[in-house]
């Protein structure tokens, strides 16, 4: 994985919550084990169809070594297209995909493209058509994240590089193909090195996560705003890597009622040696309050890498962490609301074994609150699993 620019340091905020109640799931299996020719090493979750098909993205294997896009339901996985056949199509995708009104999918890859800097783009039936090779300079490179999308078709993303001052760009991919840097990072304190990609609110405007710079160094949530005059960044937090944490690499989700919730990988209750917090931001007139609602025990960098799953029927948050738990090896958790507190409950702890090793992954729930979720190496074959779990 191609995560960098890590650093540590200290700072302190109350804490929500410290009750760490640890049961298995009902029930965890393993839906698929990768075996290289059909994709290895997933780095990023998975996107759920009406009809419970789950698509996602291996940053490894394939006919051509350089990744693939696949398909899967229940124990049966397919491939759907190979990256690396040529040199523009892109290779080593990393992000989550996402599914338009009419099933075609859009993704991300880190390289590949020309002139291998990473590309954009859209899966019909098999059929891949990029949208945008990046070129490495100011109109960014290496997006890592997966892209939103609106409305009206428009794809909004991050490049972990490239821009203006090279740390990182927001861009946005019309749906008519035409591509626009909304905001390069790397400005005085305005965050860098973005792992995530972005949430929209109802209005149009755009938040996000940046895994490095800030005040103190350990990272930003930022919105952008649309302006007459272009694109507005706003901090809504620095993180001090005290007990708010540091390093956020996963986005941020939205409840129903407008707040924002997300996560970082390191830092919390231990300071800089802890495993990362799940944190709220809600909003408050023109700003934005911060609180931490879970801070996890683990050791560096093995906190929550991706975005959190919030069921809007029970308020219960979901969520997996690198290398937390028992093992080293990852777990699956949530998070449930009680009268203002949030209880943790550990649903799986992973083995590191034919169960899956390091989760990268976000989680989705099918229509009977099923979970799934990929790991990045483990599973019958050690390239990583699609793994179920029911809460």
């Amino acid at each position: 994985m191609s995560i960098n620019k890590l650093t540590f340091a200290a700072a302190t905020i109350a804490i929500a919550v410290f009750v760490t109640p640890r049961t298995q799931a009902q029930t965890f299996s393993v839906a698929h084990s990768f075996a290289g020719s059909d994709g290895s090493g997933p780095l990023a979750g998975l996107v759920i169809d009406a009809q419970g098909r789950l698509y996602g993205t291996a940053s490894g294997g394939g006919k051509y070594g350089a990744g693939v896009v696949f398909e899967a339901l229940g124990a049966n996985e397919r491939v759907l297209y190979n990256f690396g056949n040529g040199t523009s199509d892109g290779a080593t995708p990393q992000g989550r995909l996402v599914m338009d009104k009419t099933g075609n999918l859009y993704g991300t890859t880190f390289a590949g493209g020309i002139p291998n800097a990473g590309t954009i783009f859209k899966l019909v039936k098999g059929v891949e058509t990029v949208l945008y090779s990046f070129e490495g300079s100011t109109d960014g490179a290496n997006p890592e994240a997966g892209l939103a999308i609106d409305s009206k078709g428009n794809l909004y993303g991050t490049t972990t590089a490239g821009g203006a001052s090279g740390e990182g760009t927001v861009f946005e991919i019309s749906n008519t193909g035409h591509h626009t840097i909304l905001y390069s990072f790397g400005g005085a304190n305005d965050g860098t090195v973005p792992v995530a990609g972005v949430t929209l609110d109802t209005k149009g405007n755009l938040y996000g996560s940046t895994s490095t710079g800030g005040s103190y160094g350990f990272g930003t949530v930022f919105k952008l705003t649309r302006t007459q005059s272009g694109w507005k960044e706003t901090i809504l937090h620095n993180f001090q890597m005290l007990t708010d944490g540091g390093t956020p690499y996963g986005g941020l989700i939205f409840d129903p009622k407008g707040n924002l919730y997300g996560t970082v990988t390191d830092g919390g209750v231990l300071g800089s040696d802890g495993g990362g917090t799940i944190f709220e931001l809600t909003p408050s007139g023109n700003s934005w309050n911060f609180s931490v609602i879970y801070g996890l025990p683990g050791w560096n960098i093995s906190g929550p890498f991706r975005d959190l799953l919030f069921d809007t029927a029970s308020g219960v948050i979901y969520g997996t962490t690198h290398c937390d738990g028992a093992y080293n090896a990852g777990t699956v958790w949530m998070l449930t609301p009680s009268a203002g507190t949030w209880t943790y409950t550990e649903l799986y702890t992973f083995t590191g074994g034919t169960d899956g090793l390091y989760s990268f992954s976000n989680l989705v729930m099918d229509k009977s609150g099923n979970l799934y979720g990929t790991t990045n190496l483990g599973g019958a074959n050690g390239e990583g699993v699609i793994f179920k779990v029911t809460p």
